[in-house]
């Protein structure tokens, strides 16, 4: 994407807005699909949190300040609809979080767009046990490749914070796999 700033200039003029969020749901549709993915888990849910983040990034477009990366704020958004949406589920059902996680994952195997194999659903088991902060945090570094200080941007969290809880998401994860 070219310059930022110029960008966001692009974005709130309300001559260009519409070409430039079209150019922004472009660029970052792949990505935040894959990083809600990551979270909801299942495909149909993704496209509905898709959906309701670019409905929520334009909506709020005028009160972005450049404070923090556009990637971020977009990340930020997209990450709060997801657990939002988790959160939603879980009160309509009477359950916890999750037990939302764990039911979507009894349904991963039957999923058409779930492209693992027996190890991969292992993996997806010993995320689901793990605290949300936690969840997050592995689901960003391990399968996003995203840096430290991105996700703290995007996570309002410190970095040391987010090395501690990879470190010890790994370790219960290893224990899970080597358990079962």
């Amino acid at each position: 994407m070219q310059d930022e700033k110029a960008f966001i200039a692009l974005l709130l003029d309300p001559k260009t807005q519409e070409s430039a969020f079209r150019q922004l749901v472009s660029q970052y549709s792949r990505p935040l699909y894959s990083h809600i993915r990551n979270i909801v888990i299942d495909h149909d849910d993704t496209d509905d949190v898709l959906q309701n983040t670019f409905i929520k990034v334009f909506q709020n477009l005028k009160n972005f300040k450049g404070e923090s990366k556009l990637f971020s704020w977009v990340y930020r958004i997209a990450t709060n609809e997801a657990i939002t949406f988790i959160s939603s589920k879980a009160k309509k059902s009477n359950i916890t979080n999750e037990e939302v996680q764990q039911k979507v994952l009894k349904n991963l195997e039957a999923d058409e767009y779930f492209e693992g194999d027996a190890m991969q659903l292992k993996l997806q088991q010993a995320i689901a046990s793990l605290p949300e902060k936690q969840q997050l945090v592995f689901k960003m570094k391990y399968f996003e490749d995203l840096k430290y200080d991105e996700i703290s941007e995007i996570l309002g969290t410190s970095v040391g914070a987010l090395k501690a809880s990879y470190h010890h998401a790994v370790k219960k994860i290893e224990d899970f796999i080597n358990s079962n």
